[in-house]
């Protein structure tokens, strides 16, 4: 792609041909959130009240996991206010569609809409992007960590999906609760702790081992399923010096079924053309994308995208390639010479020093 556009340019040039409902709130969503916290409390009340087997705790365990995941789908919409307008109701029911994922809508309007939606895939500025090379070089960590062969590493990249989303939630904490109003911090710290006080008081009530499938296993499985999307939304793509959507996001193509129940979340580049538009229209701004720029619009199946993360490192070469300092091999990215079927290598001189 040899040059970029913002997402405010790309947007003028679909919206006119999208219907008006399009851009207002759809609150008949919250019935999909009404689904999964009924769901939820069942399975609540029967881990918690009845003596079942570890076969039917387990896939308790998977299906509270699976809804944990879509109220955090539902509630990145909401926090965007494409469900309800209002701020005090959009951050209530936020709040509580992010509890079992401990994140507290202000933080979240802080760090995703305000921070990464506004510098995405800037290295500087969007808290999710991945280093360059000049970063690695600064970090004895990650040095370290790329000494430890290739397939140890994707392996444990992977396993740590379970953990990522609930750690780096933390992180962004202690990152921006110093930047909020003195006014608005006791409000920031109790969305933080409060869900926290919540699951820590189930413990105490049932005991560990009831909670263990209760919640942290759940959790383990709602951090994979989420950080499965995140990790593949920008994570292939390259470091950008204009916030370009087309350039910078990947959308993966799931079921439709499993777009249902995640709220249409895989729509990721009409995402961050419209982010205040309801997923419910998103098919219809990939239908004005690929019409008009379908050379530079980047999709792939999700299992494909998950093989090609699996498969590359995620260290930045001048931007638009990935390299593994180690080996000095180089990957391409997305729009930039990544092909899906055939995920090429290329040597390079540079060594990890």
């Amino acid at each position: 792609m040899k040059e970029f556009h913002s997402f405010g340019w790309y947007a003028a040039r679909i919206a006119p041909h999208l219907p008006k409902q399009a851009f207002k709130p759809v609150p008949s969503r919250l019935f999909g959130g009404l689904a999964y916290f009924l769901i939820i409390i069942a399975s609540f009340v029967t881990i918690i009240f009845f003596d079942t087997n570890i076969w039917i705790n387990l896939l308790l365990s998977f299906i509270l996991g699976s809804s944990f995941a879509g109220m955090g789908f539902l509630g990145h919409e909401i926090l965007h206010g494409t469900v309800v307008r209002k701020p005090w109701l959009r951050d209530l029911l936020g709040a509580i569609a992010f509890w079992p994922l401990t994140t507290g809508p202000k933080l979240w309007r802080k760090w995703h809409n305000l921070t990464h939606h506004v510098h995405t895939q800037d290295e500087e500025n969007d808290p999710d992007a991945w280093p360059s090379m000049q970063k690695f070089k600064e970090s004895r960590l990650m040095r370290w960590m790329y000494r430890v062969p290739f397939w140890i590493r994707a392996i444990a990249s992977f396993a740590s999906l379970a953990v990522t989303f609930t750690l780096h939630s933390m992180k962004m904490f202690t990152v921006y609760v110093k930047e909020f109003n003195p006014k608005k911090q006791p409000s920031v710290w109790l969305e933080a702790v409060l869900p926290w006080a919540t699951w820590i008081g189930l413990l105490v009530w049932i005991g560990f081992g009831k909670w263990f499938f209760a919640f942290l296993l759940p959790l383990l499985i709602a951090n994979f399923i989420v950080m499965a999307y995140i990790s593949t939304n920008h994570r292939l793509n390259p470091l950008v010096p204009v916030n370009d959507p087309l350039a910078n996001s990947l959308t993966v193509t799931t079921p439709k079924w499993v777009d249902v129940l995640h709220f249409n979340f895989s729509y990721h580049t009409e995402h961050h053309l419209f982010p205040g538009m309801s997923p419910k229209f998103y098919p219809l701004v990939k239908e004005q994308i690929k019409q008009k720029w379908p050379e530079r619009y980047h999709e792939m199946p999700f299992g494909k995208a998950l093989v090609a993360l699996f498969i590359t490192p995620r260290v930045y070469y001048k931007d638009k390639e990935f390299i593994d300092p180690h080996k000095g091999n180089l990957f391409g990215s997305l729009g930039n010479g990544m092909n899906p079927k055939n995920l090429s290598i290329k040597k390079s001189k540079l060594k990890l020093r």
